[in-house]
């Protein structure tokens, strides 16, 4: 790896715009690799740089590139939850059924995690699929119930992806629907939100 590609990786990780560009301007590579197969991109991603990875976007930079953890540009925002970045990366044509080391997409994360406004964002600006399982058996409506808390955020992205369209009645790997786990984890709230749509 040559000084100016070191150079790009560091600043996109710090999110030194001026520097991304010096160093994009000099000749290094958009999409080169550090020792974990990240790109710019993603580590701009992963620290929420959103005006370097705007830069990186423009210059060509890959929002599907995958590490050796199977995380991408793309992917990492439904871990961060950041809209900015999201939308950053939009321009781009970011695949959003590139999966992670679960099997799982953007989505899903953000549902887990309780980010409302990452999954109000995404559903209404992407056609993203609202139903994708992943190698658990999961959509981003089991995995809001299953791995959520129950409270405002988790019954807000409920919500929000039943009325994206999300089948209610879609049961996990073990036969067991979102409604079955909100019942036996007492999340009263969500499971009123399941059982209008039944």
């Amino acid at each position: 790896m040559n000084a100016l590609d070191r150079d790009l990786l560091e600043a996109a990780t710090n999110g030194a715009v001026d520097a991304v560009r010096a160093a994009l301007d000099g000749g290094a590579a958009v999409d080169v690799r550090d020792e974990h197969r990240r790109t710019p991109l993603l580590l701009a991603a992963l620290g929420d740089h959103v005006a370097a990875a705007e830069v990186l976007v423009a210059a060509g930079a890959d929002p599907n590139a995958q590490d050796d953890r199977r995380d991408s540009p793309w992917l990492v925002t439904g871990v961060t939850g950041s809209v900015a970045m999201m939308r950053a990366l939009l321009p781009a044509g970011p695949d959003l059924k590139v999966t992670n080391r679960f099997g799982g997409i953007s989505l899903i994360p953000a549902s887990e995690r309780g980010h409302v406004d990452y999954v109000r964002a995404v559903l209404r600006e992407t056609g993203i699929d609202v139903d994708h399982v992943n190698r658990l058996g999961w959509t981003a409506l089991l995995e809001a119930v299953i791995l959520g808390d129950g409270g405002r955020a988790h019954q807000e992205i409920v919500d929000l992806l039943i009325t994206a369209g999300a089948t209610p009645g879609l049961p996990d790997g073990d036969g067991v629907t979102a409604l079955e786990h909100a019942e036996r984890r007492g999340f009263t709230e969500i499971a009123g939100l399941l059982r209008a749509v039944r």
